[in-house]
């Protein structure tokens, strides 16, 4: 089976894996499920939420290869509903809709973190790919103002070579105080 994006989990997550806090793992918008498996390699017990049921059964498929349980749920995130103070650890990749972030704040245990990393408006001009309503690339700072209230622990803004692509991106990993 092919997978869109690779069996490899993104970068900025690989890189910073000791910074997160060991537990129950949420990755929104998991799409073939490279990252929820990565984490459960990791020892976290992995919810990993799509619409795509061929997504999710990438996820399965991948998950039992590597021979780690990942808990899949069908379901849009415009109307999925996360549970308060279930998760040590949020996970969101290129996936913007503003509307839920309220509730990975709310879905964050006491001192748990996000990792969110996505567009930013600027990569329309590299031309390489992604979105193309502008809706669904932040502004410069955006996720700063977005986890306003929560602990910076890594943020990096710009255009980055990953992937044998460049893009322009905002990479965040926030702590809930």
């Amino acid at each position: 089976m092919k997978f869109a994006f690779g069996k490899k989990a993104n970068p900025f997550l690989r890189g910073h894996i000791a910074l997160l806090p060991k537990g129950k793992a949420l990755d929104l918008a998991a799409g073939e499920g490279r990252n929820a498996v990565f984490l459960a390699q990791h020892g976290f017990k992995v919810d990993a939420v799509d619409i795509s049921e061929i997504g999710l059964r990438k996820t399965q498929e991948l998950a039992g290869k590597r021979t780690v349980r990942v808990h899949t749920i069908l379901a849009d995130l415009d109307t999925y509903q996360i549970k308060r103070g279930e998760y040590d650890l949020i996970t969101n990749f290129y996936f913007l809709n503003r509307n839920i972030i309220p509730k990975m704040k709310r879905g964050l245990k006491k001192g748990g973190v996000v990792i969110f990393e996505t567009y930013l408006l600027e990569h329309r001009r590299l031309h390489t790919g992604g979105p193309k309503n502008p809706k669904y690339f932040l502004k410069p700072n955006e996720p700063l103002r977005l986890f306003k209230g929560f602990r910076i622990l890594v943020y990096r803004e710009g255009i980055f070579e990953e992937g044998g692509k460049r893009k322009a991106i905002a990479s965040l990993i926030a702590q809930k105080p």
